[in-house]
């Protein structure tokens, strides 16, 4: 395989683009520093089909970008290939307000393929072709410049691996007949509303004790304001207020400026800075929670009660049994979230109850719940059987 030099000019990046645009499939990986930043500080970007591989800098000077992130997202004729690439596509939605497409994630289909649930990157290059990486520059600090070579190439060899393990596991994928249990994961993948930061959502991330709509009012005002402040001064939302401050200002209001000095977590200077006083006008200004907004209760979950719970737990078991026998990771065939509702009743739109899925799990996890089956012990293995009607 052929690789470039570092890629710092937009005439070079086009042409690389034109001749990627004529594969099949790319593979694509970025390196990225976010310790310090709201957003992600996109540092470099890596590509390469079967025959050519390259690295660009994103931070180059005048280097437009627009060629590659048309080959990403708006060109439907090349597959985008990523391992673990949930920042990835975060970084690109950043950058376009799309996600690349048609995509497919080596991780996720390591799922489908009995390798684990969240396999990782060095692990399923050591299995697939026997390569042990280098991981002395995986902490490196990739937005220092200039990037040395033994950085550039680290970073190379995350497309160029990628490039060679694709078509072997495709090749698997078609040999098991497993292709399609993949395309529900890669659609929630990429999925471009989940990469939406929606400060009025903000809230629904943070833990609080209460259930009053009072609290959860000034709770989801306090967190959308700490998203506007954090993606105004590009900040990690944590540098401005921590989870557990907002959640106890949510709790305990201050009634005036000056008691902020005396809220924990918070800088004594807050009594008197404009960031202080924006705190107590949202403060002010923030109502009770609406009642379409207020969320569930978990005893409002239709059976799921202490019995209910029960059930759940022996579908989780049934869920371990089915997926060891399938040689697939459980999470690709079902979500907690799943088996908590099917305990508790519910029938209609589970992606378990459908498909494949369905074929491997949801029969049985029906069965299993409506008394038909039952879990027994034979010559030391944990097995299903039918059950005598009554």
């Amino acid at each position: 395989m052929k690789i470039h030099p570092l890629v710092t000019d937009t005439d070079t990046l086009r042409q690389l683009c034109d001749r990627l645009a004529r594969s099949p499939f790319v593979t694509v990986d970025t390196e990225f520093m976010r310790e310090n930043t709201y957003y992600p500080d996109l540092c470099l970007i890596q590509i390469a089909d079967g025959n050519e591989a390259a690295a660009i800098d994103p931070k180059a000077k005048g280097l437009d970008l627009k060629p590659l992130l048309d080959l990403l997202v708006e060109n439907e004729d090349v597959l985008k290939i990523f391992h673990a690439g949930g920042q990835d596509l975060e970084i690109v939605h950043n950058l376009t307000g799309k996600t690349p497409h048609p995509l497919f994630d080596t991780q996720v289909a390591a799922m489908a393929l009995g390798m684990g649930e969240q396999v990782g990157y060095s692990n399923l290059v050591e299995s697939m072709i026997g390569v042990k990486l280098d991981k002395g520059a995986r902490f490196t600090d990739w937005a220092r410049r200039p990037l040395d070579q033994r950085q550039i190439d680290y970073a190379i060899g995350d497309v160029t691996h990628l490039a060679t393990i694709f078509p072997k596991m495709l090749e698997k994928l078609r040999r098991t007949g497993r292709g399609e249990w993949l395309d529900t994961e890669m659609d929630r993948l990429g999925d471009a509303a989940s990469y939406l930061n929606v400060p009025d959502l903000a809230w629904t991330r943070i833990r609080v004790p209460s259930r009053k709509a009072d609290v959860l009012g000034r709770l989801k005002a306090l967190a959308a304001w700490r998203e506007h402040e954090a993606q105004g001064k590009n900040l990690p939302r944590g540098r401005i207020v921590k989870d557990e401050t907002l959640a106890d200002i949510a709790s305990h209001p201050p009634k005036a400026q000056a008691d902020l000095a005396r809220v924990r977590g918070l800088s004594p200077g807050w009594a008197g800075n404009d960031i202080g006083r924006r705190l107590m006008t949202v403060l002010d200004d923030a109502g009770p929670l609406p009642d379409a907004e207020m969320p569930p209760r978990e005893d409002r979950r239709p059976g799921l009660g202490k019995e209910g719970a029960l059930i759940a737990d022996l579908l989780k078991l049934l869920l371990k049994i089915r997926a060891r026998e399938a040689d697939v990771a459980p999470r690709l065939i079902a979500r907690s979230e799943e088996l908590e509702a099917i305990a508790a009743g519910v029938r209609d739109g589970l992606p378990l109850l459908a498909g494949w899925r369905y074929d491997v799990f949801g029969k049985d996890a029906i069965a299993l719940v409506e008394g038909r089956t039952g879990f027994s012990v034979r010559n030391g293995k944990l097995l299903m059987s039918e059950l005598a009607a009554e």
